[in-house]
């Protein structure tokens, strides 16, 4: 038979053409790619099934509470060591307070993503999640070394309870010294570093004031300021203005150094531009170099700050009569270490919270390099 013969015959009883193959190949990819495609396996449905529980359940956050429901049952369940003639107070209280914490971080682990409030608190802790367990296995473990076993001798170590018992029973006098402090710290680095700016602004634009402050910055300025304590409480009137001259002094060192060093690397391209459009010295000054300036100047900022940690804390110890320096040495003098931890905590939390408040306005008056550093 021909192949003419072999060719099917259409309606009207003639032979139909034989279309090519490619044709025929593309017709049948055309009505393949028209169906939906199945999956590719079982796998790609778990790991979607996987991911929606993961994202309904915090597990970093479950892990954290059962962190804390050790930490409360250590402290509630545990009897405690009676050292002395009285047991420790507010033990259960402390173990309460952990179960609570352990409550709400298991309910904002299984439930919290399910409320828009619960997934913006669960997206703001979720990167903290191993710190929370920690704190509480250092509590558990801080715990059953003081409290529970003795293992640490009191009274030169105690139970976390009893830094409860001192913020709760000498809360005025905690206080007080904590305002003290932040009152010298705060006159004493405004004015070391209002000096330290201007000296440093002048020292990077005249060379003239330069040729005479330079060397004294050489000399004096890495000289401890501590070391001219007694010198400053002889020269003063009272303690409390020469814990302000050496905070300043402290202070304004850094400043100054990295202030200069900031003025004179703005680039001459910037002057030159600005004196094309007629721009004075003082528009040079206050538009120019200054913001060039400004990088350099936190710097100096948050150098000088750390250094006038130390100077506050030893001036306090040794002359000023308030402060939280001064509370350090009362409770020692009393033998009362509890006081002491408690003291070094609320200092800590101080300073760190005045270099957070520090980077705060870095990074809102240098916006084009928020986030560049971080605290």
């Amino acid at each position: 038979m021909s192949t003419l013969d072999s060719t099917p015959l259409d309606r009207h009883g003639r032979h139909a053409e034989r279309q090519p193959a490619a044709a025929t190949a593309q017709t049948t990819t055309e009505t393949s790619t028209d169906k939906p495609a199945a999956p590719a396996c079982s796998a790609c449905a778990a790991d979607t099934s996987a991911a929606a529980r993961e994202s309904f359940v915090w597990g970093t956050g479950l892990i954290a509470a059962l962190a804390w429901t050790a930490f409360g049952a250590v402290a509630c369940l545990w009897p405690n060591r009676v050292v002395g003639f009285a047991d420790w107070a507010y033990t259960e209280e402390i173990g309460l307070a952990g179960w609570a914490v352990a409550a709400l971080l298991a309910l904002l682990a299984i439930a919290g993503r399910l409320l828009a409030p619960g997934r913006a608190l669960v997206a703001r802790l979720q990167p903290a999640g191993p710190w929370l367990a920690a704190i509480a296995l250092l509590l558990a473990a801080w715990e059953v070394a003081t409290a529970k076993t003795g293992w640490l001798p009191t009274p030169f170590f105690a139970p976390p309870q009893a830094l409860i018992e001192v913020y709760l029973d000498d809360a005025p006098r905690l206080a007080g010294s904590a305002l003290n402090s932040l009152k010298l710290l705060g006159v004493g680095v405004a004015t070391g570093a209002a000096i330290g700016f201007l000296v440093g602004v002048s020292v990077g634009w005249s060379r003239a004031i330069g040729y005479w402050v330079h060397p004294v910055l050489r000399v004096l300025g890495p000289l401890p300021a501590t070391a001219l304590l007694p010198l400053a409480f002889y020269l003063f009137p009272s303690s409390w203005s020469a814990a302000v001259f050496l905070i300043a002094l402290a202070t304004g060192f850094p400043v100054a150094v990295l202030t200069w060093s900031g003025v004179a690397s703005v680039g001459k391209a910037y002057y030159d531009v600005a004196r094309t459009l007629g721009a004075n010295s003082r528009f040079l000054v206050l538009r120019v170099a200054i913001p060039g300036a400004l990088p350099q100047v936190f710097v100096g900022l948050f150098m000088g700050l750390g250094a006038s940690f130390t100077v506050l804390v030893v001036a306090e110890m040794m002359g000023v009569k308030s402060g939280l320096g001064w509370y350090l040495t009362w409770a020692q003098g009393w033998a009362s270490y509890t006081n002491m931890y408690a003291a070094l905590i609320v200092m800590a939390l101080l300073f760190s919270g005045l270099i957070t408040l520090l980077f705060a306005l870095r990074d809102r008056a240098l916006a084009w390099q928020k986030g560049t550093v971080k605290w």
